[in-house]
C-alpha cells in the first residue's frame, strides 16, 4: 500500500434526553414527532472516539466498530456519508487544487469506553463523532447546527451530540427535514454544577430496539397523540426555561415526569414494549422517597430505551444522593473511578428502608459518575495504523 493517508480524529459525547424524543413522523429522514431536550455528558467518562481517513489506494469503504468490522451499506450511515461528500465535492469543484478526497475510499474506525446498545446512547455518540470526524477530514465550513441535520439522519438523537451543555432537537416542520436540527439551550459554563450518576442495570443488547419500539408505539399506543400534540409543547417551554433560569426544582420534576409519560406509552403500546425491569423501578421508588424525605428535588431520575438508571444532581447534594447510593450499592464497579468518593461515607436517611437495597445490590453492576460537558473535540489520538486499518 503507498499513498498519502489523510486523516482526522474527533471524540464526542452521550447525551441523555430529560424530554424523550420517542416516535417518528419520517422514518427514512430521523424526522421526530416531538421535540427533545438533553444533557450532554462528560466526554472523561463516556464518549466515541472515531478516526476517519481517505486514500487513493482504498479499494472500498470500511467500517470498524469497537474491534469488529461492520457493514457500511446501512441505509442510516449511507446518509450521513453521502451528504458529507456532497458538500466536500462543492469545496473541490469551487478549489480545484484541493486534493479529490471526496472521489477516495474511506476507513473509519470507531471505539466506544462505555457498553454499546445498552441503553447508554451509543448510537447518538457514534453518529456525531462519525458525522464531526468526516466533517474535520473533509475540512468542511458547516456549523454544528448545520452538521446536526446530518447527523440526525444516522441517529435521531445524535443531533443533539454534537453539541456540549444543555441541548433542545427542534422537531422542524418542513417535510425534507430541513428545519429538524439541534440548538443550545445553554452552555455547561452556565450551569456546571449539574452532576450525573448511571446505574448500569444491565450492559447487554437491549431485547427490543429503539426503532422497532419507536414505531411500535406510534402505530398502536392510543396515549402517544396526546403527549405529542399536547403534553411535550408545554414541558420543552418549561424545561427550557428552568435550564435558562437554573431551577433545580422544576428541571427535576419535569424530567422524573416526563420519562414516566415516556415509559406509560411503550406499555401502552400493543405488544407493550418494556424497557425498564424490578430494579429499575426500585431505583424510581427510592428516589421519590428521598425526595419525599427532603421536602424537595434532590435528585432526578431518568430511563432512556433501557433499564439503565440516570440520576441527575447539583453538585450541593453530592454527599446525600452519593452516600445513599454508596450505602446501597458499595461494591460495584465505577466508585474507583473517581477519587474523591473514598472520602464519601455511607449514609441512609431516616426514612428509607435499606431492605431494597439486596436488590439493588444484585442488579447494579457498575457505577458512573459523571456531569454536564463539551461537544465533539478534535484529538491526535489516531486509530488507524500507517496502512489506514485497526491499530
Amino acid at each position: 500500500m503507498t499513498g498519502k493517508i489523510y486523516s482526522a480524529s474527533t471524540t464526542a459525547p452521550v447525551n441523555i434526553a430529560t424530554l424523550k424524543y420517542w416516535g417518528k413522523r419520517d422514518t427514512k429522514l430521523n424526522l421526530p414527532t416531538n421535540s427533545s431536550i438533553s444533557v450532554t455528558l462528560s466526554q472523561d467518562d463516556l464518549r466515541t472516539l472515531t478516526t476517519a481517513c481517505a486514500a487513493e489506494f482504498f479499494e472500498s469503504d470500511k467500517l470498524w466498530l469497537n474491534g469488529k468490522e461492520e457493514s457500511v451499506h446501512g441505509p442510516r450511515f449511507l446518509a450521513c456519508f453521502n451528504e458529507l461528500r456532497a458538500l466536500r465535492k462543492i469545496r473541490e469543484d469551487a478549489n480545484p487544487e484541493l486534493p479529490a478526497l471526496s472521489k477516495y475510499h474511506m476507513h473509519i474506525v470507531s471505539e466506544n469506553n462505555f457498553p454499546t446498545a445498552a441503553g447508554l446512547a451509543s448510537s447518538a455518540a457514534g453518529f456525531a463523532a462519525f458525522v464531526q470526524a468526516v466533517a474535520n477530514l473533509y475540512e468542511l465550513p458547516q456549523s454544528p447546527e448545520e452538521l446536526s441535520r446530518i447527523a440526525r439522519q444516522g441517529s435521531g438523537s445524535a443531533c443533539r451530540s454534537l453539541f456540549g451543555g444543555y441541548v433542545a432537537w427542534e422537531m422542524g416542520q418542513e417535510a425534507d427535514g430541513s428545519d429538524s436540527r439541534a440548538v443550545q439551550i445553554a452552555t455547561q459554563e452556565a450551569w456546571p454544577d449539574m452532576k450525573a450518576a448511571i446505574l448500569v442495570i444491565s450492559a447487554s443488547k437491549k431485547e427490543t430496539s429503539s426503532t422497532v419500539g419507536m414505531q411500535t408505539t406510534v402505530n398502536t399506543s392510543t396515549l402517544f397523540k396526546y403527549r405529542t400534540d399536547v403534553v411535550v409543547p408545554q414541558r420543552f417551554k418549561e424545561m427550557s426555561e428552568a435550564i435558562v433560569n437554573k431551577d433545580f426544582e422544576t428541571f427535576g420534576k419535569l424530567t422524573m415526569i416526563d420519562s414516566n409519560q415516556f415509559h406509560a406509552v411503550c406499555l401502552d403500546s400493543s405488544p407493550p414494549v418494556f424497557y425498564m425491569n424490578d430494579t429499575s423501578r426500585l431505583v424510581i421508588g427510592l428516589i421519590e422517597k428521598v425526595n419525599k424525605i427532603y421536602g424537595r428535588v434532590v435528585a432526578a431520575y431518568t430511563f432512556d430505551a433501557g433499564p439503565n438508571s440516570v440520576l441527575y444532581y447539583l453538585e450541593k447534594d453530592e454527599l446525600i444522593v452519593l452516600g445513599l447510593l454508596k450505602a446501597a450499592i458499595p461494591d460495584v464497579d465505577g466508585w474507583d473511578k473517581k477519587s474523591y468518593t473514598s472520602s464519601i461515607a455511607p449514609a441512609v436517611p431516616d426514612g428509607v428502608d435499606p431492605c431494597s437495597f439486596e436488590v439493588l445490590k444484585e442488579g447494579v453492576s457498575r457505577i458512573i459518575l459523571t456531569g454536564v460537558g463539551p461537544g465533539p473535540r478534535k484529538t491526535d489520538e489516531v486509530l488507524i495504523d500507517g496502512n489506514g486499518l485497526p491499530k
